[in-house]
Order: structure tokens, then C-alpha cells, then sequence
């Protein structure tokens, strides 16, 4: 997955899909040149492409993929102009009325758990854990040309340049970011580096010696060779280190959170569509696993798969994004 990863850009379309023979099977729709549209987030597309593959391996229709970051990708999907949107975010209220204003009903499905990787270059020898705190000193409105150097975080750093990176204000992850390390959504200093292709972050923390970056645990993952991960100390816990296993259990904490696909009520009634959300619901969790993300539990898997094939409209998430502990089953089992 990484080489394909690699490929992508901000305006990205699955090639593949697009020039692939048409098919038959159990796909729905894929012999008569059926598309099915997909946009919003780069911490959701490496999933959105996983499974798209193989849907179309298995005989599915066609799909492309753009990337325009999770509050792009809501602004086409309430449009009109595409049948799914991925979000690593729950949908804003400005984001619901919107969607109401061009009467657009959606079912909101959660597909993964994802942890925010703090990263550093690989060959910094001084950042052995951050504290939420120490973010919110770098991060926060009032750090802009203030907090220059890693020496004004903590006593005992060294004067090095601090370089930041990190995901556009379009990005579900810089929403959620800054709600829970700075304390108010959507609220940063500006002077950093940002992308809404987490590759690019990737690059950018890779090459600078004084960087520090955040963005999808699944694009640490795949670039180990190249970064150093950042432990975060959370109040008087001990620094968690971002792991499969830290944040499906929970101690990865403020930064695990859910992640969602969100499809167009009128599109799920075409069955490519709805034959490609049930192969998510099916396949959905071993591939996300393997592009670095965390399954849901069975229980929350059966609860998704129940909530699309009731085509239950609306969100259950929005608002608690960034709450600490928000659970799936809990929310889901309360429908």
C-alpha cells in the first residue's frame, strides 16, 4: 500500500479505477460504466483505497477517490457531487445544515479507530515524550512568533529552531488536533507548515532536524525508517507510546479517535453503492489493519452494518469528536 500511498495528491483520483475493464459481479452496476464517487479524508483514503481495490478485484463497479480533506470533502458530498465522503472527524453542525440546506440525508458509519502520530526527525536525540501541555505551548494561537525554539518548551532542550508541520485547517485531524491538545477546534498559530497530503508532512519532518509534526498514526506506520514517534504524557499518567495496541485499548490518550465514511442516502439506494458499503462492512477491518489502523470490535462492526442497512440518517457523533473515551459501541448501542 505505501508505494501507491506515495501517489497521492491533495486533488487525487484512483487512476486504476478509472481505466480498469468494466466487469460484472457482485459489485452491482460495474458492466454499464456505473462510478462511484468518493472525496474527503487523507487519514481515511489509505482504508477508502484499500477497500476499493479489492471491491473491484471482486467484481465491484468503479470508484475514484479524491482528497480533499475531511471539510472538502463535506462541502462536495453536500454538494451533491460525490456519494461517500471519509471524515477523521464527526460532521460539524455547519456542515449538517449545509447538507440539510441542499437536502442531503447521509448515514454516518464509523470504519476505524485511528490514533494522531506526534513525530520528530528520526535523529533527534534530546525528545523522549511530550506532555499534552508542552503541545499546547508549541500549538496554541499565542506561540505564533513567540515560541521559536525547542529550548522555550522545556528547560534543558536546546536552542534548535522549532518547525512545525502539520494538516491543513481543511483536515478532520487539525480539527480534532487542536480540540484537544490546544482546547478550542479549529484554533492554531499559523505560522506552520501544512498539507492536506500527509505525505508531504511526512517529507517535511524527514528532512528538518528541528521539526516536530503531527498527523495519522497509519502514515508513521509506513514511514519508520524516516521519523522518530513522540510518547505523550497525558496528566500524571506515564508517556503512551501510539501503538495498534494503545489506541484499540484506550491508554493512547487525547489523541485515538474514531474515523467515519459518510454515504448519501439517495446514492446508497443504487446497488453498487450499497453493494460497496456492505464489502466495507465485511472486509473493512482486515484492511484496515493492514494500512495501520484499528478495527472496530464485532460489536461495533454488527452495530455499523446495522445502522446502514437501516439507512438510519443523521449523526450520533457530531460534537463529540474530540471527547475523550468516545466509544462506538456505546454510542451506536444507545440507536
Amino acid at each position: 500500500m505505501g508505494a501507491r500511498r506515495m501517489l497521492m495528491t491533495v486533488t487525487a483520483v484512483w487512476a486504476a479505477a478509472l481505466t480498469a475493464p468494466a466487469c460484472g459481479g457482485k459489485g452491482g452496476g460495474a458492466g454499464d460504466g456505473a462510478i462511484i464517487k468518493i472525496d474527503g479524508s487523507s487519514t481515511v483514503y489509505p482504508i477508502t483505497e484499500a477497500v476499493a481495490e479489492e471491491y473491484q478485484k471482486a467484481g465491484g463497479a468503479r470508484v475514484t477517490i479524491g482528497v480533499s480533506g475531511t471539510g472538502g470533502g463535506f462541502k462536495k458530498f453536500c454538494g451533491g457531487e460525490t456519494a461517500i465522503t471519509g471524515a477523521s472527524r464527526p460532521i460539524k453542525p455547519s456542515e449538517v445544515k449545509a447538507c440539510e440546506a441542499a437536502g442531503v440525508q447521509y448515514v454516518e458509519l464509523p470504519v476505524a479507530y485511528d490514533g494522531i502520530a506526534v513525530v520528530v526527525h528520526k535523529d533527534n536525540a534530546f525528545v523522549d515524550h511530550l506532555t499534552v501541555d508542552e503541545l499546547k505551548k508549541m500549538w496554541a494561537p499565542e506561540a505564533q512568533k513567540t515560541v521559536a525554539t525547542w529550548s522555550q518548551i522545556r528547560d534543558g532542550f536546546p536552542a534548535t529552531e522549532l518547525h512545525l508541520f502539520g494538516p491543513g485547517v481543511d483536515s478532520g485531524t487539525y480539527d480534532y488536533f487542536t480540540k484537544a491538545i490546544v482546547g478550542t477546534e479549529h484554533s492554531s498559530r499559523g505560522d506552520y507548515t501544512s498539507s492536506e497530503d500527509d505525505n508531504v508532512l511526512v517529507q517535511g519532518v524527514s528532512r528538518d532536524a528541528g521539526a516536530l509534526g503531527f498527523f495519522g498514526f497509519a502514515y508513521y506506520a509506513e514511514n519508520q525508517d524516516k521519523l522518530k514517534i513522540v510518547p505523550i504524557k497525558s496528566g500524571d499518567g506515564a508517556p503512551v507510546v501510539p501503538s495498534v495496541e494503545t489506541v484499540a485499548n484506550g491508554t493512547y490518550q487525547p489523541l485515538s479517535r474514531p474515523i467515519f465514511i459518510y454515504v448519501n442516502v439517495a446514492e446508497a439506494k443504487r446497488p453498487e453503492v450499497a453493494a460497496f458499503i456492505d464489502y466495507w462492512n465485511e472486509h473493512g477491518g482486515k484492511l484496515a489493519a493492514e494500512v495501520g489502523y484499528i478495527a472496530l470490535p464485532d460489536k461495533a462492526k454488527a452495530l455499523v452494518a446495522k445502522r446502514f442497512a437501516a439507512r438510519t440518517p443523521g449523526s450520533v457523533f457530531e460534537g463529540k469528536g474530540a471527547t475523550v473515551g468516545v466509544s462506538v459501541e456505546d454510542l451506536l448501542g444507545r440507536e
